[in-house]
């Protein structure tokens, strides 16, 4: 980093007074800091890396206060560095802020084979760190395992289940798979047995079956894996918890189980279910409906979250999450991102497969193309609907995918022509004809946050639940 770069940073940081992703401040007037290995770890263990500023003082309002001495410091965060596993090398950048001396350390990324970095005094349990915002927090122990699992190309979608044998299997699916593959892979199409071709495509191992036989060809896989499954929930409000009008917590709860192949399609259909739709007639008199959602695009999601989630022992106990909030809906799957891919590459690079053997056994069933078109798909679908793209994150070894329905934009228009309406006294029955959506929709997610906000008023607020109550702009 050039000087200039430097002081450019440190006017950024003390006009934002906050801390970032990739930036740590540390206030060094009194000394070197001696617990640096936290924030060592956590900006080795990302792609970005991240810069170590010493000489502001967070605890003053980021006011710069130079630091004690810039040759020893230097000295006693290289000795800092050696005790990580791998040694860590910074670059280091002197400055001088008004008077003072402020020094930067440059952390740079290491390599994913290298991952996780960590503090050897306590240990690669103990001593991993990752960045979330502007803290650094201690890896959990499948963040962990998830940089082993690709060093090492651990393939948990082959694993064996011990002691288990392909429960009440799907015979029209199991046929349907054999005649592709050996309509597709025409050396296994002569000559080989039925049960060397389920060896060799990975279905089963010794003829016992592996993890991918068994969650695509039984009908129910969760005999043996109880929470490698779908639960999906449509909540009346915008958080976990809000309640609607008649006090109901979720509009629709329901668990979904059986095979892959099966669990997509039952949970398509709820989020389906659950959508509002749109009767539109277009300008050649043609009527259509139209989703809250791009149902191309909540299949391509769903479908990425079986496909993608992570198999390992270590989130076999955590199923596939939907939340159908009213302004969004978010899919929540075990397992971040596999491989030397980012978040802002997805979609545009061609990604390493974490479950080849299960996606193999998908395409063939004509379940997923296998193409990597997922995600373009979904940028695809919302751009066409009008909505905003959805977008991606991983957080503690979870990948999750946002799609938001547009309702905040909606619920403006809606809410301006319902204050016009009350220009006069109306009745609940009169808002809710009015709105033409749901008793509990129209009171808990219109009428109320106007009344709240000051927009209309009760004729009767000393009994706000009367029978007799009217609404009437203020």
């Amino acid at each position: 980093m050039q000087t200039d770069a430097l002081r450019k940073l440190v006017t950024d940081i003390c006009n934002k007074q906050s801390e970032s992703q990739n930036i740590e401040v540390k206030a060094a007037a009194m000394g070197c800091p001696t617990r640096l290995y936290d924030t060592l770890s956590s900006f080795s263990n990302q792609d970005e890396g991240g810069v170590i500023i010493f000489g502001l003082d967070e605890k003053e309002r980021f006011s710069v206060k130079g630091v004690y001495d810039a040759q020893d410091l230097q000295k006693k965060v290289t000795e800092q560095c050696k005790q990580m596993e791998p040694l860590v090398r910074a670059l280091f950048t002197i400055c001088e802020i008004e008077g003072k001396v402020i020094v930067s350390a440059e952390i740079p990324g290491a390599d994913l084979s290298e991952r996780p970095v960590f503090y050897k005094g306590v240990g690669r349990i103990k001593g991993s760190y990752v960045r979330v915002g502007e803290s650094d927090e201690p890896m959990s122990e499948y963040e962990i395992y998830s940089y082993e699992a690709f060093r090492k190309r651990i393939r948990d979608d082959i694993r064996t289940i011990d002691n288990a044998k392909l429960l009440l299997p799907d015979q029209k699916r199991m046929e349907y798979y054999l005649d592709a593959v050996k309509d597709e892979r025409k050396n296994l199409a002569d000559h080989v047995q039925t049960g060397e071709i389920l060896e060799l495509m990975g279905i089963t191992s010794d003829g016992n079956p592996t993890l991918t036989g068994l969650m695509v060809f039984s009908k129910y896989p969760q005999t043996y894996f109880p929470q490698l499954c779908i639960t999906a929930v449509a909540l009346p409000g915008t958080e976990m918890g809000t309640v609607g009008d008649d006090g109901e917590r979720y509009i629709d709860n329901k668990r979904m189980t059986g095979a892959i192949p099966d669990m997509l399609e039952e949970a398509v259909e709820f989020v389906r279910k659950n959508s509002r739709t749109k009767t539109i007639i277009d300008e050649t008199g043609h009527r259509y409906d139209k989703t809250e959602y791009p149902m191309k695009a909540v299949r391509e999601a769903i479908l990425n979250a079986l496909v993608h989630r992570d198999y390992s022992i270590h989130t076999e106990g955590v199923p596939i999450r939907i939340e159908m909030y009213r302004d969004r809906m978010e899919i929540t799957n075990s397992g971040g991102l596999y491989g030397r891919i980012s978040i802002d590459a997805l979609g545009k690079v061609r990604p390493e497969t974490r479950n080849a053997v299960l996606a193999n056994v998908l395409e063939l069933l004509k379940v997923t193309e296998n193409r990597y078109s997922g995600i373009p798909t979904m940028r695809t679908e919302f751009l066409n609907a009008g909505l905003p793209a959805p977008v991606f994150s991983v957080v503690h070894g979870e990948f999750k995918v946002v799609m938001k329905n547009g309702y905040n934009k909606e619920s403006r228009s809606v809410s301006d022509a319902v204050v016009e309406f009350c220009c006069i006294p109306r009745t609940r029955a009169e808002l809710i004809a009015f709105t033409g959506k749901s008793r509990t929709y129209t009171m808990a997610q219109i009428v109320q946050p106007l009344v709240d906000s000051g927009r209309l008023k009760l004729t009767l607020p000393e009994k706000p639940k009367s029978s007799k109550q009217k609404f009437i702009k203020v």
